[in-house]
C-alpha cells in the first residue's frame, strides 16, 4: 500500500534563505542607478571598497545606502550588539536582533539585498591596533560614524596618513529637523559640541588636511547629565542617508591629488626660543669668517 502521507516542508534557517535570495537575485538591481550615473560610474563603484566604522543610527542606514547604490565590497567595524533602546532609530535594530551583534545583522541583511556586495563584518572596538588590518582591506573610502572621541580621531588620522578620503559624522543625538544636516568642511562647523572637540583637536596637532563632515547647524537641546541621549529616527538617518551620497559621488567623480600636502604639519618652534638662539647664531657666523680669513 502505497504511503499517502504528503512530506512536510522544512522551514528554511536564515541563512539557507539569504543562500535563495542570493540565487533569484535579479541582474538588473542597478537598473535605475544606471539611468541616473551611467554604466561606467556604476562599473567605478562596483570595483570600490568602504570602510564605515559604527554601525548605529546614521551607519546603518549609509550602509545600506552604499549596498543599494552597488558598491562592491563593505568593511564594517561595530563592538555593539542591538538593544531594545535602539528599535526606534537603527536598520539592524528588530525585536527579533536584540542581543546580535550589528555587524553579523547588517552583513546578512545586505545579503538579501543585494548579494554581489561582499560584506567584511568586524565585531570589535575599533583603535590604531586595527590600522594594519584596515590596509590590507585596500579601502578607497572611510566613512567615521563613531561616537568615541578618541577612536573617531584615530580613525580620520589613519585615513589622512594613508590619503585615504574620508567623511566624518558629527552629533546626531538631541535634535529633530532632519532638514538641518549639511555637509561641510570641520571649521565651518557650529551648535555642535562634538564638533567643537574635534576643531580645538584639529588646531592643537595642526593638521593642515580639510576634514568633511555630515552636521547639523539646528541647537541641540538640553538634557540632564548622566541621562542617555534623546535621539529619533529622522536626524540620524538622514545624516547616513547624506555620508553615503556624498561618498559615492565622490568615487564616481575622484578629485585630483595634491602632491606634498602633509596631514601633520611640523610644531613651530617658540618665539622665545627662537630669541634665545639669535647670539648662538651670530657667534657661529663670527666663526666662520674669521676662519675664511686665515684660510686665505
Amino acid at each position: 500500500m502505497e504511503n499517502s502521507k504528503e512530506t512536510a516542508e522544512v522551514p528554511l534557517t536564515s541563512q539557507e534563505e539569504a543562500t535563495k535570495a542570493n540565487s533569484e537575485a535579479p541582474a538588473n538591481s542597478l537598473e535605475r542607478a544606471t539611468l541616473l550615473f551611467g554604466k561606467d560610474a556604476i562599473d567605478t563603484l562596483e570595483s570600490k571598497t568602504v570602510v564605515v566604522a559604527g554601525c548605529g543610527g546614521v551607519g546603518s542606514f549609509a550602509i545600506e545606502a552604499l549596498a543599494r547604490s552597488g558598491v562592491g565590497r563593505l568593511v564594517l567595524i561595530d563592538k555593539d550588539v542591538v538593544e531594545a533602546s535602539n528599535l526606534n532609530r537603527q536598520l539592524c535594530a528588530l525585536t527579533s536582533t536584540v542581543g546580535q551583534a550589528k555587524t553579523e545583522i547588517l552583513k546578512e541583511r545586505i545579503a538579501r539585498i543585494r548579494p554581489q556586495t561582499e560584506v567584511i563584518a568586524y565585531t570589535g572596538w575599533y583603535d590604531k591596533q586595527l590600522n594594519d588590518w584596515l590596509l590590507e582591506q585596500k579601502p578607497d573610502y572611510v566613512l567615521d560614524c563613531i561616537d568615541s572621541m578618541r577612536s573617531k580621531q584615530d580613525l580620520i588620522l589613519f585615513a589622512l596618513d594613508n590619503q585615504i578620503p574620508v567623511i566624518s559624522s558629527m552629533g546626531m543625538a538631541r535634535r529633530k529637523d532632519p532638514t538641518k544636516i549639511e555637509i561641510m568642511e570641520l571649521e565651518k562647523t557650529t551648535n555642535d559640541p562634538m564638533a567643537k572637540v574635534m576643531r580645538n583637536w584639529k588646531r592643537k596637532n595642526r593638521i593642515r588636511k580639510k576634514i568633511m563632515t555630515v552636521c547639523s547647524t539646528e541647537l541641540p537641546i538640553p538634557m540632564e547629565p548622566g541621562k542617555s541621549l534623546p535621539s529619533a529616527i529622522f536626524v540620524p538617518a538622514s545624516a547616513g542617508l547624506a555620508m553615503a551620497s556624498y561618498c559615492v559621488q565622490d568615487l564616481m567623480n575622484p578629485k585630483p591629488e595634491k602632491k606634498n600636502d602633509f596631514s601633520i604639519q611640523p610644531e613651530p618652534m617658540d618665539p622665545n626660543e627662537m630669541v634665545n638662539m639669535i647670539p648662538e647664531k651670530m657667534n657661529a657666523m663670527t666663526e666662520m669668517v674669521n676662519t675664511k680669513g686665515e684660510t686665505k
